[in-house]
């Protein structure tokens, strides 16, 4: 299994991840509200365009885009949200703990003291994973669990 590193995405491009999400159901498993086929304006406008948003591109040892989430403002600056998160079928089985460490870093970086996340209650292995990483299920609505987990510094 290759090693992921983390590249935060400055410049806010979006080709990348229009390539990660040309097929129909990775983009609708990512946003089910989102417009078919995948739209980097309607992304860069609706999903991804607030100020304080931070989008990362996860890449393999090549330094190839192989996954992609997004860390939004929550209820303050001193909580993000991860979301949209995906990564290519091929470094999926293994990769979640790692892509875990790497965002709750950059949640660090950008200043965060916790993390929050919303996972289908169907998603098992993601539903493990999140609890093994330290996870709390805050709430259970809308066959979705919210989860947190406070950084240490």
């Amino acid at each position: 299994m290759s090693r992921l590193t983390l590249h935060r995405n400055h410049a806010r491009d979006l080709a990348p991840l229009a390539r990660l999400l040309a097929d129909p159901d990775d983009l609708a498993l990512v946003n089910p509200h989102a417009a078919q086929p995948f739209d980097p304006g309607e992304w860069a406008m609706k999903w991804v365009g607030e100020r304080d948003d931070e989008t990362f591109y996860l890449l393999d040892d090549a330094g190839r885009e192989v996954g992609f989430f997004a860390l939004r403002v929550g209820v303050g600056p001193e909580v993000r949200h991860l979301t949209y998160v995906f990564v290519e079928e091929h470094m999926r089985g293994g990769t979640g703990e790692e892509l875990a460490r790497l965002a709750e870093d950059a949640a660090r970086d950008l200043g965060a003291l916790s993390i929050t996340l919303k996972v289908e209650l169907d998603n098992e292995p993601a539903l493990n994973l999140y609890r093994k990483a330290g996870y709390e299920e805050l709430s259970r609505r809308g066959g979705m669990a919210t989860m947190r987990r406070d950084l240490d510094g």
